[in-house]
């Protein structure tokens, strides 16, 4: 039997993600959950191996990486955002907008109405090599 490669890129992954730390706790938690539902669809090398318990209950795979949550005011948010994108890491967004939507189309026409720049951002996910996830979000503190 050969032995698979678990990372095959070559990429010593990290996800982070940042929540503007104004949000009430429920708010940020939705806001974690939604950013850190895609990247794997996008990374499938992110995803472990599906998890099976004693009964052989079976579960789907979950994030297979490092997953780091920031917290900070919105201008320590954007920075971080900004060089996310500047860096060319996978980034999920979630805009303020999204708080009024109620299904996923909603969402998505309320980052469409608003150019990179002009989004009202609640908080984003990055994911990519570590050394490029550490730099984006440097100057933000983990959320407590």
């Amino acid at each position: 039997m050969t032995a698979v490669d678990p990372n095959p890129s070559g990429v010593n992954w990290k996800i982070a993600v940042a929540v503007r730390s104004d949000l009430a706790t429920w708010q940020k938690l939705n806001v974690v959950a939604f950013l850190t539902s895609g990247l794997g669809v996008n990374s499938p090398e992110i995803l472990g191996e599906p998890y099976v318990d004693g009964s052989g209950q079976t579960y789907p795979p979950m994030l297979a990486v490092p997953v780091r949550v920031f917290a900070g005011e919105l201008a320590e948010v954007r920075r971080s955002f900004d060089r996310a994108l500047g860096r060319e890491l996978l980034v999920s967004v979630y805009s303020d907008d999204m708080f009024a939507t109620m299904n996923d189309n909603d969402n998505r026409a309320a980052v469409l109405g608003c150019t990179t720049e002009d989004l009202s951002i609640a908080g984003f996910a990055a994911a990519g090599d570590a050394k490029q996830v550490d730099k984006a979000f440097d100057k933000i503190k983990l959320h407590p």
